[in-house]
């Protein structure tokens, strides 16, 4: 469970992360990734692409950390979120949009225990 893949995230060679507001970005593929940096204007040349795999996601959740998923990416999630005890997360039936500066539409997850 902790080494299946959720999806990708984008970094600049800097080391920022990219990111819908304080959220990191989870896209459910490496096309879709380059799609949601073409609507932010960024250079798919400025951002490195990587998998991210669900343990990765749960010690960022755990640090305090906030992720925005794509449908793809929280369809993969929400099952393991689930069998992991945060069962409270919103199904894929209460997929919504709320200022998502991409246009796209993300889910943001957060713990409610986060620093």
């Amino acid at each position: 469970m902790q080494h299946k893949v959720i999806g990708y995230f984008c970094y600049t060679e800097d080391g920022e992360v990219i990111c819908d507001g304080d959220a990191c970005i989870i896209a459910g593929s490496e096309e879709a990734m380059q799609e949601y940096l073409s609507h932010m204007l960024i250079e798919s040349t400025e951002g490195i692409v990587k998998k991210t795999r669900f343990g990765e996601i749960m010690s960022g959740l755990v640090n305090g950390g906030a992720y925005a998923f794509d449908e793809d990416s929280y369809r993969r999630i929400l099952p393991l979120l689930n069998r992991s005890g945060m069962n409270y997360l919103p199904s894929v039936e209460d997929f919504f949009s709320v200022g998502s500066r991409t246009g796209i539409h993300f889910i943001r997850v957060q713990t409610s225990n986060s620093k």
